[in-house]
């Protein structure tokens, strides 16, 4: 069942460095009207609890390829995520948390994921130069999913 709207969720650890990238982008993002958003520590449980009737689904968390830091990264959650990547720094990876609600046919219709390459990931560490610099791009980025995902004739609620 949907009809709550579009939903951007934050994952990551804000006390350890770049891996709180997601909460900046929620917090930055947290008043724009027709938009719900939420924190996460990227537990399965609680992404499937949170996104539950929402769509389209915007999930923003660190990711760790081997790019340079700041590096954006989108991913469409409909199909498999790579799961040679290393989402965040929380211990089950979010590629096996999307593909966990895959299986048990709990994914929103949309599900989007932007990851941002880290420069740091250390405990106490804010927010890398390199990483701070993407909150611009990164959150245009996904007002831009938002507009092609919610159609014209529904209005966000």
């Amino acid at each position: 069942m949907t009809g709550k709207g579009p939903l951007v969720i934050g994952i990551g650890n804000p006390w350890r460095g770049d891996d709180g990238i997601g909460h900046a982008v929620v917090d930055a993002l947290a008043d724009t009207p027709g938009l719900a958003t939420a924190k996460s520590h990227g537990e399965p449980a609680e992404l499937m609890e949170l996104w539950q009737g929402h769509d389209p689904v915007i999930l923003v968390d660190a990711i760790v390829t081997g790019s340079a830091p700041g590096t954006l990264h989108r991913l469409d959650a409909r199909k498999p995520l790579p799961r040679g990547a290393r989402y965040s720094s929380h211990g089950i990876g979010l590629a096996e948390a999307v593909e966990l609600a895959r299986s048990l046919g709990d994914l929103p219709e949309t599900l989007i994921v932007h990851g941002i390459e880290p420069a740091r990931l250390e405990d106490g560490a804010g927010l890398s130069p390199e990483v701070r610099d993407t909150l611009a791009r990164v959150i245009t980025r996904i007002t831009d999913n938002l507009a092609e995902a919610v159609p014209r004739s529904r209005p966000a609620r």
